[in-house]
């Protein structure tokens, strides 16, 4: 008895090892992300459609790096007024994460990008991706 239960435990455990490992790329505050999600909308005659939408914006926090848990915070700016989200990296509705752009910074927490003052965007030096 005691074997089978071990075989099973063993099976439940590399199940969820599975799929937790999706391709997430390593993600980095300062990188320009666009986020894939799965959006579910309902319209007036009760239909359920799916579509794609995707946030594209600044990376301004990484929480719990590769846990379970982890979690990035994006922000962007839309007609004058900030805009953040906070995405669950293993959230099952997010498709894929690309990395447009990486930009070299010297802090965890960007919440100094959230102040409307330009003179500290120019803190920000641009840097190549390695492909």
């Amino acid at each position: 008895m005691s074997e089978e239960k071990k075989v099973k435990t063993s099976e439940v455990a590399e199940t969820k090892k599975t799929e937790a490992k999706r391709d997430i790329p390593n993600i980095k505050p300062g990188m320009t992300v666009r986020v894939y999600q799965k959006i579910k909308e309902t319209n007036t005659k009760g239909e359920e459609k799916e579509r794609l939408q995707y946030f594209e914006g600044l990376v301004l926090a990484v929480k719990h790096g590769s846990e379970p848990g982890a979690s990035i915070t994006v922000r962007k700016v839309t007609d004058g007024v900030g805009v953040e989200k906070i995405f669950p990296l293993h959230l099952p509705t997010i498709t894929k994460i690309e990395i447009k752009k990486q930009v070299r910074v010297r802090r965890a927490k960007l919440n100094f990008l959230k102040n409307p003052k330009q003179r500290f965007k120019r803190r920000l030096k641009n840097v190549a991706l390695s492909a």
